[in-house]
Formats: C-alpha cells, sequence, structure tokens
C-alpha cells in the first residue's frame, strides 16, 4: 500500500493493487525458483552431471552396495556405452536394440517409459565399445542423442523426434579407426559436435530446435597418422569474451567461441616426440580458471589458463608427464582435481599448479578403469570395468570408504542423483540407494 505524504488523508485504492500484483507476482517468483532450484538437484543434463565436470555437489549417496541388494535393475534388451542424463524424472540413455538406434526413457523405479529408434545401427569394433557410446544430453525440454552411425537427433520428453539428420551423409563418412566416443554439448542456441580424424575434422553447430546448421569451423592439425583421431567431448568455459568451446585432440587444446565457432587459440602440442598412435579419449576439465588436459595414453596432464587476454605462449601453466589418464575424464572440487589413471592409480593435484597433494594405487586387477571418476556428497566414486565401485573420501589425503561389487561389466560413468546412484552396464542399469 502506498502513502501519500502530500495528502495523508488518502490511501490510493489503485496503490493496494499494484501493491497485491507485485506481492502476487513475487510469490509467484519465489515459488518458480523454487521449484526450479528443486529440479536441478534431481536432474543431471549431461554425462558429466549437472556442473558438466563431474562433481555432483551435496547430499547424501549410498557408500555400500552389492549385487544382491540393488534397489533394481533393469535390462535393456540391447548394448550401449553412453551415460545415461535425467531430467524431468526421466532416466534417458541410448542402446542399439534389434539393429536400431535408440534413445530409451526410464521413470525413477526403472519402469520403461518410451523408445524411440533412430536410425540404423553400426556396431561398435572394439569388445568395449557399441554404436551407442556417445552419451545424450538434454536442455530441460528435448533430448539430444548422436550414434556412430552419424544420426543426430533432438527428441522432446515423451520421444517425439523433432528434427533428425546424419552427419556423415551431410558432411562425409567418418575415418576413426575405431569407435565414436564425443559427446554432443550445448551452447545457448545450439548443439555442437566435435569430428576429430584423419581427414576433415570439424566443429559444428546445429539449432537446438531446427538442426538447421548454423556454423562450421575446421579443426585440422598437423600431426602424425592416428593422433589425428580424438573421441573426447569439448567443455564450455565462461570468459570476457564470452562462452567458449574447449576442445582437446590431435595433439593440441583448442578455443573457439561458443556463439559462432571463430577460432581464437591453440595450445600444445602435447606430443613434443610427434608420437603416430596419440589419439585421445579422456575429455578436458575446467577447473577454476585452468582447463586440465590429460593426453598422450596417460603419459601426459597439462593445465592451460583459458581465460582472455593471456599471450598463447603464457596460457600452459604447467605440465606433468608422470601422471595421467587415457580414458577416465578427471573430476573437479574446488581447487582440487583428481585423476584416475586406467590402471587405478588416484592421484589428487592442485588445479593450478599440477602440485601432487597425494595418490594411492588401488588394487591391481586384469580390468581396466574406463568410466570416469565422479564426486558426490563428499566422496569419490571410482567404477571399474568389472563393475567393482571403489568410493573414497573428498579430503586431503587417501581414504577408502568401501569397495562394491555388481556381477557386470561396464564402461559407462556412474550417476549421482537425488541420493542414488545409477550405473549403467552395456546391457542393464542399476539403481542403488541407502536403505
Amino acid at each position: 500500500m502506498f502513502f501519500n505524504t502530500r495528502d495523508s488523508d488518502f490511501i490510493s485504492i489503485s496503490g493496494c493493487r499494484s501493491v497485491a500484483v507485485i506481492f502476487s507476482t513475487l510469490v509467484l517468483a519465489l515459488f518458480t525458483w523454487l521449484d526450479v532450484s528443486a529440479r536441478a538437484e534431481s536432474e543431471s543434463l549431461h554425462w558429466r552431471g549437472p556442473n558438466a565436470n563431474g562433481n555432483v555437489g551435496k547430499g547424501v549417496f549410498p557408500t555400500k552396495w552389492s549385487e544382491g541388494n540393488v534397489l533394481w535393475k533393469v535390462d535393456l534388451n540391447g548394448r550401449g556405452g553412453s551415460t545415461p542424463i535425467v531430467v524431468a524424472n526421466q532416466i534417458v540413455l541410448t542402446a542399439g536394440i534389434e539393429g536400431k538406434n535408440n534413445l530409451l526413457a526410464f521413470d525413477l523405479a526403472g519402469k520403461e517409459l518410451w523408445k524411440t529408434a533412430l536410425g540404423e545401427e553400426r556396431p561398435g569394433k572394439h569388445k568395449k565399445a557399441s554404436g551407442s557410446n556417445s552419451s545424450p544430453i538434454s536442455d530441460g525440454q528435448h533430448v539430444y542423442a548422436y550414434f556412430k552411425s552419424g544420426d543426430l537427433a533432438c527428441c522432446d520428453l515423451k520421444g517425439k523426434v523433432i528434427w533428425q539428420r546424419n552427419l556423415q551423409t551431410d558432411l562425409g563418412e567418418d575415418t576413426l579407426w575405431w569407435d565414436l566416443g564425443t559427446s554432443p554439448v550445448l551452447t545457448d542456441d545450439c548443439v555442437v559436435v566435435a569430428v576429430m580424424q584423419t581427414g576433415p575434422s570439424f566443429l559444428v553447430a546445429f539449432d537446438k530446435k531446427t538442426g538447421e546448421q548454423k556454423w562450421l569451423t575446421k579443426r585440422e592439425m598437423d600431426v602424425n597418422s592416428e593422433s589425428n583421431q580424438a573421441y573426447t567431448t569439448p567443455v564450455i568455459a565462461e570468459t570476457k569474451e564470452g562462452k567458449i568451446l574447449l576442445t582437446l585432440g590431435a595433439d593440441y587444446v583448442t578455443a573457439h567461441l561458443a556463439s559462432d565457432g571463430k577460432y581464437l587459440w591453440k595450445v600444445g602440442s602435447f606430443n613434443p616426440t610427434n608420437h603416430q598412435y596419440f589419439r585421445s579419449i579422456a575429455s578436458p576439465v575446467v577447473v577454476g580458471e585452468t582447463v586440465i588436459c590429460p593426453y598422450a595414453r596417460g603419459a601426459n596432464l597439462s593445465g592451460v589458463q583459458y581465460g582472455s587476454g593471456i599471450a598463447d605462449d603464457k596460457r600452459l601453466a604447467w605440465q606433468r608427464t608422470d601422471i595421467g589418464s587415457d580414458v577416465p575424464t578427471p573430476v573437479c572440487a574446488g581447487e582440487r582435481a583428481y585423476i584416475c589413471g586406467d590402471k587405478g592409480e588416484i592421484t589428487c593435484i592442485e588445479a593450478s599448479t599440477g602440485k601432487t597433494l597425494w595418490t594411492h594405487s588401488l588394487p591391481k586387477n586384469r580390468n581396466a578403469f574406463s568410466a570416469s571418476p565422479v564426486l558426490a556428497g563428499g566422496n569419490l566414486y571410482c567404477l571399474r570395468e568389472d563393475g567393482l565401485t571403489f568410493v573414497i573420501r573428498d579430503a586431503d589425503q587417501f581414504e577408502l570408504v568401501s569397495e562394491n561389487q555388481l556381477d557386470t561389466n561396464t564402461v559407462s560413468t556412474p550417476v549421482a542423483i537425488d541420493g542414488k546412484i545409477l550405473i549403467r552396464s552395456f546391457d542393464a542399469l542399476y539403481c542403488v540407494a541407502n536403505p
């Protein structure tokens, strides 16, 4: 209610109405914000979690389980290596089923909601691979999925196809020696795919709503043989110039404007001996002002400053040749980063300097680590290919919390969501929870 100091005996009725409108608007905004906040806590729209860096944040998550006490398990009736996402109370993943690429959705109790076929499956070559290695991604309204066959599609949250196209039909067949690994990423207006291979290599962006190609930027490096090939996923970072895409592969990390693909800079080479087989699998991760880049089949780990106004020859902040990872992507915790080596060497480093804070080797086993580590509720989850998850405390020194075995095989990254852990094997989906 407004009080007119010049006419103290008059109370404005219109003013009262204005206050009521403003108050109701504020209340609506508050409840909308609370709803969005609550929804955000129960969504994981990216294969690296809600923050696209492997760190879920606070919460209480299970730390002890076994094959006999999972909350639920569903058979997928097909094969895939992609990591699930969670959007609008739906668990969404990809799999090859009866010769078709499929996008599938389950509710949080494991009941199948819908299944959409998206082109002919092109099966994997490697025993750890499939035609559905790339993980889907969502903007909260739609889901975007990409397959080894080149099929890229946008579906709504009921599985209806909004648009679909095939990158290999439109832009040329892939020349990868092995299997597609990169997942799509989302900018404000586009879905972006990185194609790094022998022959034409590029970043390409498509309008999220229509699938129309918006821009294509060549990304071709003068490197040796298989080093041209990469299976990494770009990451997005905020700078004074705007959002940038940081892409690792072909011996370099590059930066492009997310809005139009304009080339900004590159740092490397991470292959000074010109090794011909340094294909790249582990993706970069942004920690503070640094992007951490695993390379050289686990023999090189570099920290690169990605901010604006830094001379290219000053961007390399540090480099290590004694630690690294070939397949698992590192995860960040504040200014710390955790590196999970393929054989189970866990190293905690200071992201800005690369300095080792602690290191520990998990028990040796013939099975490797392909899934990327995840931080959730103060613990680090490291999933081995034979379904054994090591839970390690996020702390200043190594502390093993538990070891948890599932009778399965997997290369997918665990998903920590709403107090639960989702583990996707090649042919099944598990959900574990506290009793």
